[in-house]
């Protein structure tokens, strides 16, 4: 072997020698190898989060159940409180009037639940009608008559006067009453809407008459006073107007009250108003009797003519809100037969 031949030799030992010892990377692939490690790193990120977000829906939606379960219950005790509630105070109510000589409560009758069940509307039905009005169409833990109550409450619409009422009022020449009382739920529905509107155009008057002549003096304040407290005390029987919720016993001599103004006569329609309120029992007003012992006699005197007025308050400031009217009534629709105006 020549000089040349190892020469060759070495330099091709120390050529690959070299090649298999060079080692480097192109920023491309660089960039490539973290672009890669930071996709798996957020990629386990999101799944951890993930995995938080789910256990934390699962907690919640227990904690929902929990308290849906709770206020259900807490919801069915308050219901039997309040059941409770009102069979004592009906009790109480029948014993008071019962001592009192009052007519006995009237309970509701089979033809009002037909007609909540009539007036019923179909679950899908009053869904869409809540969307229409853009209301949600369920609220937590409402029920179907909650819900239908809702959408009944947001869609009344209130008349404009002294009163608002969700009664349909009708014109003058509709007000006309004839003195009885129908027995029909049309029938009574129809009077309940004759009443209202009589009594919104009498306070009506009633408003404009005190605010015209309403002045600083201590005679015109009392004037729009009495005028403020009449309007007050009557929106308790425009509530029982609305209910269908109005005694016989109240509601017949309201309609004779109402029948002697329209046709102004006005003497009627006060006594009227003082059999409604005093009724018609001897010495209805202070001492009956000056003796220790209740004689048989005085009793039979007695019998099933209680008037109203003290039956309770409210029934106290609806009867003296009417005379009130009846006393404007006069002053702003002079009868034509003197003798029906009242001194």
């Amino acid at each position: 072997m020549d000089f040349a031949s190892l020469m060759n030799k070495e330099l091709s030992k120390a050529k690959t020698t070299n090649d298999s010892s060079k080692k480097y990377l192109k920023r491309s692939e660089i960039e490539e190898e973290r672009k890669t490690a930071y996709i798996a790193e957020q990629k386990a990120l999101e799944e951890e989060r993930e995995a938080k977000a789910a256990a934390k829906r699962k907690r919640e939606e227990e904690l929902a159940t929990e308290n849906a379960a709770r206020e259900e219950k807490r919801r069915k005790l308050a219901e039997e409180s309040r059941k409770l509630r009102e069979e004592r105070e009906e009790e109480e109510e029948r014993a008071r009037r019962k001592r009192l000589g009052l007519p006995e409560l009237v309970k509701k009758k089979e033809e009002d639940e037909g007609q909540a069940v009539q007036d019923d509307v179909p679950e899908e039905e009053l869904r869409e009608k809540l969307r229409e009005i853009g209301h949600p169409v369920m609220l937590f833990g409402e029920s179907h008559a909650a819900k239908l109550r809702r959408y009944r409450k947001l869609t009344t619409v209130m008349s404009k006067g002294p009163i608002p009422t969700t009664l349909a009022l009708v014109e003058e020449k509709d007000m006309k009453v004839d003195g009885t009382v129908p027995a029909d739920r049309d029938g009574r529905k129809w009077l309940f809407r004759q009443l209202a509107s009589y009594f919104t155009m009498v306070l009506t008057e009633y408003e404009r008459t005190m605010e015209e002549e309403k002045s600083e003096t201590s005679a015109g304040k009392t004037a729009y006073s009495a005028m403020v407290q009449t309007r007050e005390n009557m929106k308790p029987l425009f509530r029982k107007f609305e209910s269908n919720d109005v005694d016989d016993s109240l509601l017949v001599p309201v309609v004779q009250i109402v029948q002697a103004l329209q046709e102004r006569r006005y003497v009627d329609a006060n006594d009227d108003y003082l059999r409604l309120s005093i009724g018609k029992a001897a010495w209805p007003i202070g001492v009956t009797m000056v003796g220790i012992h209740e004689r048989s006699a005085r009793e039979k005197l007695h019998n099933g003519e209680k008037g109203h007025v003290m039956g309770d308050e409210v029934t106290r400031k609806i009867l003296q809100s009417i005379k009130r009217c009846l006393t404007f009534a006069q002053v702003r629709w002079p009868p034509t037969d003197l003798r029906q105006l009242m001194g």
